[in-house]
């Protein structure tokens, strides 16, 4: 009986640690996309009004800097999950 009990308990432990760890993959692949995203908005609207594409070139670069913390912020979060 006890055997089993801690046997469970080891089983659920590992299965919230790979939970962390896709945790922490989705995590990455969101900023990703979201990224993609970003990159793509600034060069369309470049392409329709190209004396502002400077300007969104410099929002697109503060926002993937946005994107891409949050993104780290999630991983690291996961990480601390992990070894806890």
């Amino acid at each position: 009986m006890l055997l089993s009990m801690i046997l469970q308990a080891a089983a659920g432990a590992a299965l919230g640690k790979a939970g962390i760890a896709v945790a922490a993959g989705v995590a990455a692949i969101a900023a990703a996309i979201g990224i993609g995203k970003i990159g793509k908005a600034s060069l369309e609207a470049g392409a329709r009004q190209p004396e502002q594409a400077g300007h969104y070139r410099m929002t697109a670069i503060i926002i993937g800097a946005l994107v891409e913390g949050a993104c780290l912020f999630a991983i690291l979060v996961c990480l601390i999950g992990i070894t806890q």
